[in-house]
């Protein structure tokens, strides 16, 4: 019986030629990162339900105003994680059919750098700077 392969660190994978760019170990590697993330996503929505059911009969005015302003920042933040959500859906979809890693609009390769730090990016740096300096001129 043999043992299970020791689990890819960031480490190891910036070691790897640049030809084994989205190898099977990396593509384990990252689609087991975003899993992860995508289970912390779920459970901080369930806590935010279960934290805005738990509303309270505060009688003073201020108190209230506090605990709504708080709501409201929570709920803000949810939404910003289900739309990271949706993103790592995605993402986890680019790793099935076989274009995780690689930018959607010019197919060049998102680097490995990048996907550590954003492991949802779909575009690489120099073409989601250009989408940025475009979303700016129609601003």
């Amino acid at each position: 019986m043999s043992a299970s392969p020791k689990p890819l660190t960031e480490a190891a994978l910036l070691k790897m030629p640049e030809s084994a760019y989205m190898n099977v170990a990396q593509l384990a590697f990252f689609r087991a990162r975003l899993e992860a993330l995508r289970a912390e996503m779920l459970e901080n929505a369930a806590d935010t339900g279960l934290h805005l059911k738990e509303t309270e009969n505060v009688a003073d005015p201020s108190d209230r105003a506090t605990v709504e302003e708080e709501q409201q920042l929570e709920q803000r933040v949810r939404d910003r994680e289900r739309k990271l959500l949706k993103k790592i859906d995605q993402a986890l979809a680019r790793i099935e059919n076989g274009d995780y890693g690689w930018c959607l609009e010019t197919g060049d390769p998102i680097g490995l750098p990048r996907l550590l730090a954003r492991p949802t990016a779909e575009y690489s740096i120099e073409a989601q700077t250009r989408h940025e300096q475009q979303e700016r001129l129609r601003a």
